[in-house]
């Protein structure tokens, strides 16, 4: 039987996904958390650690799915971290897989998919959702700029219009650094300015409306 810990801050979503994952073959759900931090708890005070963690992305003013999911893969023996979300941003994705995410769903996806990949994630296999895989696929073909993870983290803050103090603070880097990526932003972009680095990474998908 698959252990499933469900994290997502909207209840009525996570009673929808406690339900799901019930009814799917050999899964069950052990747990809910409305945020990261909380997950993280629960994973220390659950007496057998789960097999896999459906972390949603953004979770109100609690720990976000990308920070828990990085804590969570750095402990020892971890579950696997399969993101389900709405987002598909560059951002988002690169973000995630960089934190360790074993892969990323969206929430549309029919149960049978989300079977398949939480299956797949308990033995340690990569999943991406269709339109994933083809924004990522679509990406590299046609030749499009490419962020790294750091800098796509970077530019979508500069979408919310934060600072770059409140960058450096936010992302635990000093604001030599930050400056540092926005210079290469701003390269592989071919803007200089914050404003037009913002306006060329929501045009081209790299990152998604504040």
């Amino acid at each position: 039987m698959i252990r499933v810990l469900l994290v997502d801050d909207h209840p009525v979503v996570r009673r929808g996904l406690r339900a799901m994952v019930d009814d799917l073959p050999e899964v069950t759900a052990v747990g809910e958390a409305a945020e990261g931090a909380e997950a993280l708890r629960l994973l220390e005070s659950l007496e057998v650690r789960p097999d896999v963690v459906l972390m949603d992305l953004q979770m109100g003013s609690g720990m976000h799915g990308v920070e828990a999911t990085r804590r969570i893969t750095a402990l020892p023996d971890p579950p696997a971290v399969l993101i389900l979300t709405t987002y598909s941003t560059d951002a988002d994705i690169l973000a995630a897989v960089e934190a360790g995410a074993t892969g990323y769903l969206l929430k549309d996806a029919p149960p049978e998919e989300v079977a398949v990949a939480v299956h797949a994630a308990a033995r340690g296999e990569t999943v991406l959702a269709p339109p994933v895989a083809a924004r990522l696929l679509g990406r590299v073909r046609a030749g499009r700029p490419t962020l790294s993870p750091r800098e796509a983290e970077i530019l979508q803050l500069l979408a919310e219009g934060l600072a770059n103090r409140q960058i450096s603070k936010r992302l635990f880097i000093s604001e030599a650094t930050v400056k540092t990526h926005l210079v290469h932003i701003y390269d592989k972009l071919g803007v200089d300015s914050r404003t037009s680095a913002v306006a060329a990474g929501l045009s081209s998908g790299l990152i998604r409306p504040a």
